[in-house]
């Protein structure tokens, strides 16, 4: 790879000092792509954690429910660690007896002691290791529980400024190596330490004088880890950085595959990749060089400290007559204690890779949600057989027959007036847009792309707030509405469709959840789908997989339609549902669509303006405003933009 398209790769994945809004209508597919160092991208800007502290703290958060759990491992970890060190010293008098001229009785006796210890250390090691496991896989069920439960209630705004792929690998990577730190690195800390204390206790009490030869290495060995750990944090939290930005790659280009053959940038695609896994490959050499010295560094020191303090002792043996025994375990305990320093080091690895990945999972958790609901929020409820609105907080059922007729019913008339929008402040989109649609009528939009027909719709869904104006249904403000009562009454068909893992019917189905089978075949009547499903080799019953990869582009849209046919909502959006099907499809598509659009308020996004013809009103919109407005045959006498769309004199930007 030449060195212009290097830096050509290195500006577009450098990494963005902030989160960019998209510049027009909702984007599809993965969405914008980051660097490491955005919101949007893979990881966090390198150093120390955030805020190490609170992350931590989060993290136990987790396991705490299971503390009785965490009390019996602890009492198992102490159990342990003074098993084997009292195991370790029973070697002084046996070594003592032989050396003394003891008989094979006391011989046999000491080792059946000595078994006996071991017997209980390895009991607790078992009890400790099966017990937390199972507290550390809970707590990361809860975690990705936590996790999947936020992206849910996360903005539309969120998905589009954020890789797709990134998000993903908050589940997977970033939650993988949080369970590695808790199921092992837990335990290992807390025995680590005890057995630290414990250790150094006992060479205390076997002999001072070597224990303060020992002792005087441990500064040495500690100022080298924390050299080694201030490196390997930063190249652990790029490593994970670069991994996010690999898989955010890999999601968006296999996504859009067909995108990439038609244009003929496979092999672009395949420099780009390099680049990046070129680029995760220099960060992860980085990240397992200085991970993997850690233990060479510390064993060393520890092995200069092993060969002081023997011959130190041996010296003692000597002069001092220090008995052979008590040498033979403090050269053992001398390794033993420098070994706990080592394994904490080593420890030091995981933990910044497990904080920097639950940092990430945790910058997730703390994005802002949508807006929470007015107090006293209008919602949409069934009562007596009819669709009514009722603030909540009312008691429908204490209400006498009058009130509740008096209830406002749900017609679906939409209105907006003056609305102004812009997905950044510095550009507005819409500007002073102002139409009604009463129930039954069928409005459409057409015009330019980018003239803001798509961002319409995603006002109304609320999938963004507007800056100004207002936008009512049946004349209640959508703001003061609820927005699950709000969105379950608006039915979308969209121009690119969707398709869930399931049968046909259940993907149906998805448009109201307690619909019954007879329901879902009426649905799919109306729609126009029954014949083709029927086709299938198990009928409504025919397994959908890859997003539907097993249809064609016009039978996934049927679906679709037949989805919003058993929704029963009041208003009905088509974005554009028929303009990736050919115009035999498109045929078939119209008759499913003018059924369900039948006393339903209905709005029109079309390229194809063939298919407005029959629209109660079409609104013209160019740089967010409209410009014209009328049926078909009133557009066309005006002589204007939409006369000159229609004849083909002039072409949609």
């Amino acid at each position: 790879m030449d060195q212009a398209k290097i830096e050509r790769l290195q500006k577009k994945y450098a990494p963005k000092k902030g989160p960019e809004m998209p510049k027009g209508p909702m984007m599809k597919g993965p969405g914008p792509r980051r660097g490491p160092g955005g919101p949007g991208g893979a990881g966090m800007p390198g150093g120390k954690p955030k805020n190490m502290k609170k992350t931590v703290g989060r993290l136990f958060g987790y396991i705490s429910e299971d503390t009785p759990k965490l009390v019996f491992v602890f009492f198992c970890v102490i159990a342990n660690t003074i098993a084997s060190l009292a195991g370790s010293y029973m070697l002084r008098p046996i070594i003592n007896n032989i050396t003394e001229g003891a008989g094979l009785d006391a011989l046999a006796k000491g080792l059946m002691v000595m078994a006996a210890i071991y017997v209980v250390a390895v009991v607790c090691q078992y009890a400790q290791q099966r017990i937390m496991i199972g507290v550390s896989q809970k707590a990361l069920q809860k975690l990705r529980n936590d996790l999947f439960e936020k992206v849910q209630k996360l903005p539309v705004k969120f998905y589009d400024t954020h890789n797709h792929g990134d998000i993903m690998s908050r589940f997977t990577n970033d939650v993988d190596v949080v369970g590695e730190m808790m199921n092992n690195t837990v335990v290992q800390i807390i025995s680590g330490s005890i057995s630290l204390i414990g250790t150094f206790c006992l060479m205390v009490y076997t002999n001072v004088w070597l224990t303060i030869v020992t002792v005087v290495m441990i500064p040495i060995m500690l100022q080298a880890g924390k050299w080694v750990a201030g490196h390997s944090r930063k190249y652990y939290k790029d490593q994970q950085a670069a991994l996010g930005a690999l898989n955010g790659f890999v999601e968006e280009t296999v996504t859009g595959q067909k995108v990439v053959k038609v244009f003929c940038h496979e092999e672009t695609a395949t420099e780009e990749f390099e680049f990046l896994n070129h680029d995760l490959r220099d960060k992860q050499i980085k990240a397992q060089f200085y991970g993997g010295i850690m233990g060479p560094v510390m064993g060393n020191l520890s092995q200069v400290g092993y060969a002081l303090t023997a011959c130190i002792g041996a010296l003692l043996c000597v002069l001092r007559g220090f008995d052979i025994g008590g040498l033979t375990i403090f050269v053992g305990y001398s390794r033993q204690f420098s070994r706990p320093i080592n394994e904490l080091s080593m420890q030091v690895n995981t933990i910044f890779s497990a904080m920097a990945g639950a940092e990430r999972v945790f910058d997730v958790m703390d994005s802002e949600p949508e807006a929470a609901d007015v107090t006293g929020a209008w919602q949409i409820l069934e009562v007596d057989g009819r669709s009514v609105y009722v603030q909540k907080g009312q008691d429908v059922l204490s209400m006498s027959e009058e009130e509740r007729a008096a209830l406002q019913p749900v017609k679906g008339a939409i209105a907006l007036s003056d609305v102004d929008f812009g997905y950044v402040p510095e550009k507005q989109i819409l500007k002073g847009i102002s139409l009604y649609a009463d129930p039954g009528q069928k409005i459409a939009f057409v015009g330019s792309t980018g003239a803001g027909k798509t961002t319409i719709t995603n006002l109304i869904n609320r999938f963004y707030d507007i800056d100004g104006g207002t936008i009512t249904m049946d004349g209640i403000d959508i703001r003061e509405m609820e927005r699950d009562s709000l969105r379950k009454n608006i039915a979308m068909v969209l121009q690119d469709t969707h398709l869930f893992t399931g049968t046909v019917r259940e993907n149906i189905r998805y448009g109201r959840l307690d619909a019954t089978d007879e329901e879902v075949e009426a649905a799919a009547r109306v729609a126009s789908a029954h014949s083709f499903i029927m086709r299938l080799e198990h009928g409504y019953d025919t397994m959908i997989e890859g997003d539907g990869a097993n249809l064609s582009q016009g039978q996934r849209q049927l679906l679709n339609i037949a989805r919003a046919a058993i929704s029963k909502a009041p208003v009905l959006i088509l974005d554009e549902a028929t303009s990736s099907v050919d115009t035999r499809t498109e045929k078939h598509i119209e008759r499913g669509m003018d059924r369900i659009m039948a006393q339903r308020t209905t709005l029109v996004i079309a390229h194809r303006l063939s298919t407005v013809r029959n629209a109660n009103a079409i609104m013209v919109l160019e740089n967010g405003v409209i410009v014209e407005r009328g049926d078909h045959e009133d557009l066309l006498a005006q002589k204007g933009r939409y006369y000159d769309l229609y004849t083909g004199l002039t072409e949609l930007d």
